[in-house]
């Protein structure tokens, strides 16, 4: 994962490397000059729902021992503190190794934290949306294979370092008018970003192209980007510094 990481421009077309780095440098995606062709975004009036293929929901999804661990460690603190009785912990404890679905853990904590402190994130919704504010997603949460995004002056912040990807395709529809999309991916996700002649036919926009060239088993994030004075960005961990293997120390070397 990394501990730093680093601004990425994705140009157009071309995936972004993971093994690149570079500095902060924002550049706007290209801007449709003529016309404005409808409304912001067709989220679901566009007939976008009935477009994609029907998922499973979060909270039917199986999880897993990492998931049952952070379950775990906030019936811990709760106990900790005396929101359980020791009686309450053992039998939630018990429960959460036995929990066979993301919601089975959920239910466990529901009642122990605020629902942005929650430590499974199972919001169901298919659109992210910032208006002259910043809208983020962090932590373990559900990236569904198809997502609208919208920021109109404002920022949307999506943290997939700890998410859980539906599939390994992921499109995303990101309409950005004098807003920002950051991405933070883990090692091993792609990431392409493609220009949207056309944003408000979001349904026909999210449905299946071919898949661009990629390492097999790879899963693949699509962004299709329509900007008026907006930008997308991708950060990626950051490599090892270039100059720590060279002063590494040497077997038998001076200490």
């Amino acid at each position: 994962m990394g501990h730093g990481l680093a601004g990425l421009d994705v140009p157009l077309h071309q995936p972004a490397p993971l093994t690149r780095a570079a500095g902060w440098r924002a550049v706007p995606c290209p801007q449709r000059r003529r016309g404005w062709p409808g409304k912001v975004t067709a989220a679901s009036g566009g007939g976008y729902f009935r477009q994609v293929n029907p998922a499973r929901k979060p909270s039917d999804l199986r999880a897993s021992d990492k998931d049952r661990e952070r379950v775990v460690a906030v019936l811990a603190a709760a106990a900790g503190d005396g929101r359980l009785t020791l009686e309450e912990h053992s039998q939630r404890v018990q429960r959460a190794y036995q929990a066979r679905t993301l919601g089975d853990l959920a239910s466990l904590t529901s009642d122990l934290v605020t629902p942005a402190g929650q430590p499974l994130q199972l919001d169901d919704s298919r659109a992210v949306s910032a208006f002259f504010a910043t809208a983020q997603r962090e932590g373990r949460w559900v990236v569904p294979d198809r997502l609208i995004v919208t920021a109109v002056g404002g920022k949307v912040i999506l943290d997939l370092r700890e998410a859980l990807l539906q599939g390994m395709r992921t499109i995303m529809q990101a309409t950005l008018v004098g807003g920002q999309l950051h991405l933070l991916v883990p090692e091993g996700v792609q990431v392409v970003v493609t220009g949207s002649r056309h944003p408000a036919r979001v349904s026909a926009d999210l449905e299946a192209r071919p898949a661009p060239a990629m390492p097999a088993g790879a899963p693949v994030i699509e962004v299709r980007a329509f900007t008026i004075a907006g930008r997308v960005q991708v950060h990626t961990p950051r490599p090892p510094g270039r100059w720590r293997g060279r002063f590494a120390r040497r077997p038998g070397g001076p200490r």
